[in-house]
């Protein structure tokens, strides 16, 4: 078996560098490796997504009649490899990543004429309406009400952890239309406008100093029935198939990778207590190998998994393996990465920076990134976001759960 990249592939590469030296500017650059995780400053992305869509590489795994690429696994995967060296900032998966492919699949003809090429431009940014304050990784236990009222659903109850909902002009959400013998039914996936009266966003303050999250609380809201997504009362089979993207549908060995290869330079050069180089230190050293070996098993995984994908197969429950996987694994990099910064990761401190509050994430300086004091600041933040990618999308002990059942037949 050939593990090498096949010449047309190496053209490929090339042509994606070529095109990534002549797009990303400083401040582009400044917003990707700022970012502490998936989601990156909101304005920075958006002009990003502008400019991929020019390209039209905005969503090369769509299908190729609603504007993706038809690459290859291996193409796809080059691509994320590369913006992610270059320092591009990634795009809210949301829409392009999330709700885009349940409207190929589930969605009819006008909702994918009217939302499909607006998710590509960026006119249409969308939010996930899950969590609520009693339903987080118990997602069947929701209680938003959604009660038929002629030709449209009147929205009572509050969604949270809501990223980006000050941001998004629309919201997908999952509403309860009935109640029935099993959780799971009786629920409605629903496509909203973010400015339907009724509506209030509250932000909620991060310890990053940012507010990507927020409570959102419905009161009467108003939706069109012809804004359901699927058939009504058959919602969470639609949010199940969402949920195969947003927890393996794309790759976390490529970011990971360079993650990684950051900190190796960065213990290469940095001095510890004795004098020697962090890299030198026999435990430190082995850990990092450890994890870097890892990394390589998890994106040959991934590149099968997305061989899969690319042939029409579903991913299932191989995205519960994947996400347990690759959100441990990013766990244990941000510790130890945490570790190598030592007292200088205490140089970023939101809270005391200014007397008004505290300083936006993208106002930090970058000062040289990789053994600078931005690289050193933003320790801890990356540290304490991948303590929460073990829970949202459903807590890894609910897809080991899944897998047990799926896979192992228990």
């Amino acid at each position: 078996m050939n593990l090498d990249w096949s010449a047309e592939e190496e053209a490929f590469r090339k042509e994606v560098r070529s095109f990534l030296t002549d797009n990303l500017d400083e401040e582009l650059i400044a917003a990707g490796r700022l970012a502490t995780s998936v989601y990156p400053d909101h304005e920075a992305s958006m002009r990003w997504q502008k400019i991929l869509h020019a390209k039209g590489w905005a969503a090369p795994h769509w299908p190729v009649e609603h504007g993706g690429q038809d690459w290859s696994a291996a193409q796809r995967y080059i691509f994320e490899s590369e913006r992610i060296a270059a320092g591009a900032p990634s795009l809210s998966p949301m829409g392009i990543h999330m709700v885009a492919h349940v409207l190929v699949r589930f969605g009819t003809p006008a909702q994918k004429a009217r939302f499909l090429p607006r998710i590509l431009s960026g006119e249409v940014f969308f939010c996930q309406g899950y969590s609520e304050p009693g339903a987080g990784s118990d997602l069947a236990s929701l209680q938003m009400a959604a009660r038929a009222d002629g030709d449209a659903f009147v929205l009572n109850g509050s969604k949270i952890w809501t990223t980006h909902a000050a941001e998004a002009n629309w919201m997908f959400a999952l509403v309860r239309t009935a109640r029935e013998d099993r959780p799971q039914k009786g629920i409605t996936f629903l496509l909203l406008e973010m400015d339907s009266p009724g509506i209030e966003v509250h932000p909620m303050l991060m310890a990053s100093g940012e507010e990507v999250q927020s409570q959102v609380f419905f009161s009467d809201v108003r939706v069109p029935a012809d804004q359901v997504l699927g058939t009504v009362g058959e919602g969470w089979s639609v949010a199940k198939y969402l949920l195969e993207f947003e927890r393996g549908g794309s790759a976390y060995a490529p970011d990971l990778a360079a993650r990684a290869a950051q900190l190796a330079r960065f213990a290469a050069g940095e001095a510890g207590g004795d004098g020697r180089a962090l890299i030198e230190d026999p435990h430190f050293a082995g850990r990092l190998a450890a994890l870097r070996a890892r990394i390589r098993v998890l994106g040959t995984m991934e590149l099968r998994l997305l061989s899969g994908a690319q042939k029409g197969a579903s991913v299932g429950a191989l995205s519960s393996m994947m996400k347990v996987l690759g959100t441990e694994t990013a766990q244990a990099l941000t510790q130890l990465t945490l570790e190598a910064a030592g007292p200088r990761a205490l140089a970023y401190q939101p809270h005391a920076v200014r007397p008004g509050g505290p300083t936006p994430l993208h106002e930090v300086p970058v000062g040289g990134y990789v053994g600078g004091e931005a690289w050193q600041a933003l320790a801890p933040l990356r540290y304490f976001n991948e303590r929460a990618a073990s829970i949202y999308a459903g807590s890894n002990e609910i897809q080991r759960n899944i897998l047990a059942r799926a896979v192992v037949g228990l």
